[in-house]
């Protein structure tokens, strides 16, 4: 909620950068939070002050923590780890 308060940019699902595409993985993977945010994201990012950037990078670091945190239960699962 922070990234998304910050006026954080959220990326779009088709996007020609690679980086653009890795971007919105980072930010799906954070699930009802993505969609919340696209919702609430009416008057656009705002990156022109440090606090939209730093809420891109909140929003984004929130999935792929999530991420992280669905390959390591996938291990512990598979028997892989414990």
């Amino acid at each position: 909620m922070v990234g998304i308060q910050a006026r954080g940019n959220v990326f779009p699902p088709r996007t020609a950068d690679p980086f653009g595409t890795l971007g919105f993985w980072a930010d799906a993977a954070s699930g009802i939070f993505y969609l919340l945010a696209r919702v609430l994201e009416r008057a656009g990012p705002d990156v022109s002050r440090a606090a939209g950037d730093y809420g891109t990078r909140f929003v984004a670091a929130a999935g792929i923590v999530n991420l992280i945190a669905i390959f390591d239960a996938y291990e512990i699962a598979s028997g892989r780890r414990s």
